[in-house]
């Protein structure tokens, strides 16, 4: 049999976006498959019941069902580190890792490493989010050394409402924050946003590295998967960026 890429990615479970734009993503690179697990995720806020969907057992449970189909690597595809610290999506990958001994990542970690290796200090920030999560978002960043120099949200708690954000809407938001001079780069953070879809053109009407977050995951988990990034074509600059 040809080698296969298999690449498993954990979603949260009223996403409705990540998949089809993943499978969208790897469309034509050969021997590449995404395959996903779902975990419990209705609602993004501060609150203590929220905070709760994302306590690692139900991640593991599913990161064991993906190992049964011999994933080569696992990704958290969702962003709920950024507002409840980085350390844990460090502790989560490491226990995936010890569990199943498949190489983990998430897509904060991979997007803080883009950050690392593109030199970004300074960053534009646009995410569907409440005000408050927003908030501890650009704390989060603060304290590991990267300053968040413009932003947009919505101030919608979700999930599902995220996937009907329109891509002109994004769009805007994206350009809204561009005006700030100092910015280096603008995430687009969230998972069941239509982000990736703009990503490329807008990099190029506006000059600078749009990194979203459904991309940031599929490029650090084609590279623990021993596969080329660089293989996906016309989706942003972010696949051609090496470690």
């Amino acid at each position: 049999m040809t080698d296969r890429t298999l690449l498993g990615v954990l979603t949260p479970s009223s996403n409705t976006t990540l998949e089809p734009v993943t499978a969208d993503i790897l469309h034509g690179v050969d021997n590449t498959s995404a395959h996903f697990g779902r975990l419990k995720v209705t609602e993004i806020s501060l609150t203590e019941q929220a905070l709760s969907q994302f306590d690692n057992e139900p991640f593991l449970e599913a990161s064991r069902l993906l190992a049964d189909a011999r994933m080569q690597s696992v990704t958290w595809s969702g962003t709920s580190s950024g507002w409840r610290g980085f350390q844990d999506d460090e502790i989560l990958c490491d226990a995936i890792t010890r569990e199943t001994g498949i190489p983990a990542t998430t897509s904060v970690l991979a997007l803080n490493e883009l950050f690392d290796l593109t030199g970004v200090k300074r960053f534009g920030l646009v995410t569907p989010y409440l005000h408050d999560v927003q908030h501890k978002i650009v704390e989060n960043y603060g304290r590991s050394g990267y300053e968040c120099v413009a932003e947009r949200h919505l101030n919608d708690k979700g999930n599902f409402s995220y996937s009907e954000v329109s891509e002109q809407t994004l769009a805007n938001m994206v350009r809204e924050v561009a005006r700030t001079q100092d910015c280096q780069a603008i995430t687009i953070f969230c998972t069941n946003l239509r982000g990736a879809r703009v990503a490329a053109e807008l990099e190029k009407e506006i000059g600078i590295p749009i990194y979203d977050t459904i991309s940031t995951g599929i490029w650090k988990g084609m590279l623990l998967a021993g596969a080329d990034p660089g293989k996906i074509k016309n989706w942003g600059s972010i696949f051609s960026i090496k470690p």
